[in-house]
């Protein structure tokens, strides 16, 4: 599985429900991704300010826009 196309996905649903705030777990079952590939999604997309962590293990969209 292509983690950037994932990535992708993943924000995609963030952006179109902007109020949506999740845990890894539940982001995983969402998303029907494997809860380890999801963590490595979401950090990556945290480290990169598209989503950000809220509260110990929340998160929620960021402040960067995806182009």
């Amino acid at each position: 599985m292509n983690v950037d196309v994932v990535a992708r996905r993943v924000l995609a649903e963030f952006e179109e429900m902007p109020g949506m705030s999740l845990t890894v777990r539940q982001a995983s079952r969402l998303f029907g991704l494997e809860e380890s590939l999801c963590r490595t999604v979401i950090d990556a997309l945290i480290d990169l300010a598209y989503l950000r962590e809220i509260r110990a293990g929340v998160v929620t969209l960021g402040s960067r826009v995806a182009a």
